[in-house]
């Protein structure tokens, strides 16, 4: 489906502009960018074991990990879901990143020090050293559920917009599109993991952040005003509303915060993808700094998207754009920008969209390689026998992620970052009550109750939600359900448990 381009006038409604650069063009653009990240990866892979791939040899720079892991927080929802929220809401998305400063911060400081001291290479095996075998399943399954769902998520929206901008005036279908950018993914990443996206990662941060620099320079430009000018211009739409004071509503302020904390922790904290990377720094203090440097870089970043999706919203209201939501930024660069911008666009928006999906793959192949295979612990099997059983394992992934981004073809949510974060409530609640029960309970779980309780608790988180109404009358649950699903899943825990005896598990 392409984008619906809005009739200005100049050019028949659903025609490129003249002045539109050529898809072979834009094409050889992206296959240059990723003849440079295979560059990267060779560099980087060409001593590659099966430690490089999931831990980095625990030898990266915290500084190129901080500076990265701002490309996998954001992605490509980021770059173009945000902007189109702003004539909506505003600036209230602000809300949820000032409570993941918070957020971050427990990350830094109470979670990345038990997995140092348990040295472990994925961050499930504290499940299973404090819960036991059942419950580092269950915690990795569900990362696996989640950062599946996610990550599919977000590379759906950008290939779509790749293919109404490239891939579709060249006759190519979607599904091939797809299958492309995965395969891309794949080569670069087959051998080197976490020590290769380590630095393909602040690459495409880099190219990323200066496409968005541009973008807002631009738009400044074209709308005839400076920096300050432009905020003033904001305020006077009334498009810089950050806090929400009805109680009642979903984007409450207290709501947003305590939600934004809890998206910090279990999005970041309790996120095998994320974490790897942390845990690839050989100090402690070093991957704190890199934690609490990362926090503060990307929400001067999402502040910048929102300055960014103000300028979108008034260019449209000037020149009578119909299209919002995420097809605003794609149909403006397409339809009323200089041709170049396109070329910054792109390169920009594929900067955005590896980074969680290279990552993502990567994190998915190691976590169920070393939680649900058990891999690293197999003394029957050599290095080579591992790597092999590693690679199939990653293949089989991107065929997953192949699938299921031909299925968010038809569901096609017109804001992809509110899906996610929806999503994000019921498969990462699970994760955050089972990680507080295993550092806060001191109790002994009963054997198998904790895959019982992970699913029973946002099936009836679920059944909540659809009763809001009936149940709550004006109020309505926003993004502390995953607070809500993180507490059923405690207490289901605490009452599937006992006191741990003299012989009990540590």
């Amino acid at each position: 489906m392409s984008l619906p381009l809005p009739d200005t006038g100049a050019q028949p409604a659903g025609t490129l502009p003249d002045a539109a650069l050529s898809a072979p063009l834009l094409l050889g653009v992206v296959l240059g960018y990723f003849a440079l990240l295979l560059g990267v990866a060779w560099w980087t892979g060409r001593r590659s074991d099966n430690a490089s791939f999931f831990v980095g040899n625990k030898s990266s720079h915290w500084l190129l990990v901080a500076f990265g892991m701002i490309g996998t927080s954001l992605s490509g929802v980021t770059f173009i879901s945000v902007p189109g929220m702003v004539a909506g809401g505003q600036f209230a998305y602000l809300q949820v990143i000032a409570g993941q400063l918070a957020g971050y911060a427990l990350v830094a400081f109470v979670l990345m020090p038990l997995y140092y001291r348990s040295e472990v290479s994925s961050i499930y095996t504290l499940l299973g050293l404090r819960l036991g075998g059942s419950a580092q399943r269950t915690g990795a399954g569900f990362f696996i559920l989640s950062r599946t769902l996610g990550a599919t998520a977000r590379l759906y929206l950008v290939v779509r917009v790749l293919q109404d901008m490239v891939l579709e005036r060249m006759g190519l279908p979607f599904w091939l599109s797809a299958a492309v950018v995965l395969l891309m993914i794949l080569l670069y990443t087959m051998e080197g993991g976490v020590k290769t996206i380590v630095w393909t990662d602040t690459l495409q941060t880099a190219g990323m952040l200066g496409g968005l620099a541009l973008c807002v320079g631009l738009l400044l430009h074209q709308l005839g005003l400076g920096l300050a000018e432009g905020w003033r211009a904001l305020d006077a739409a009334g498009l810089t509303r950050v806090v929400v004071h009805d109680t009642a509503s979903a984007g409450f302020w207290g709501k947003q915060l305590l939600a934004g904390a809890a998206i910090a922790v279990a999005m970041t904290g309790l996120d095998q993808e994320m974490m790897q990377k942390n845990i690839s720094v050989r100090r402690l203090a070093d991957a704190q700094k890199n934690m609490m440097l990362m926090a503060a870089i990307t929400a001067v970043v999402v502040a910048l998207f929102l300055f960014l999706g103000g300028l979108l919203t008034l260019f449209a209201r000037q020149h009578g754009v119909a299209a919002s939501g995420d097809r605003l930024f794609p149909t403006i660069v397409l339809q009323y920008l200089p041709a170049w911008v396109q070329l910054v666009f792109l390169l920009a928006l594929i900067s955005a969209l590896f980074p969680s999906a290279d990552g993502a793959i990567t994190a998915l192949t190691s976590s169920t390689c070393l939680d649900l295979l058990g891999l690293m612990r197999r003394s029957d099997l050599d290095e080579a026998a591992k790597a092999r059983i590693r690679r199939r394992v990653h293949l089989g992934y991107a065929g997953v992620f192949l699938l299921l981004t031909l299925a968010f073809r038809w569901l096609d949510d017109p804001s992809m970052v509110t899906l996610i974060l929806k999503l994000a409530g019921y498969t990462y609640g699970p994760l955050l009550g089972l990680f507080a029960f295993a550092i806060v309970g001191g109790r002994e779980l009963r054997r198998h109750a904790a895959p019982v309780v992970a699913l029973a608790a946002p099936a009836l988180c679920w059944l909540i939600d659809l009763s809001q109404a009936s149940l709550f009358g004006a109020y309505r649950f926003g993004l502390e359900l995953l607070l809500l699903n993180a507490a059923f899943t405690f207490a289901g825990l605490w009452a599937a448990s006992r006191r741990k005896g003299p012989d009990a598990m540590a």
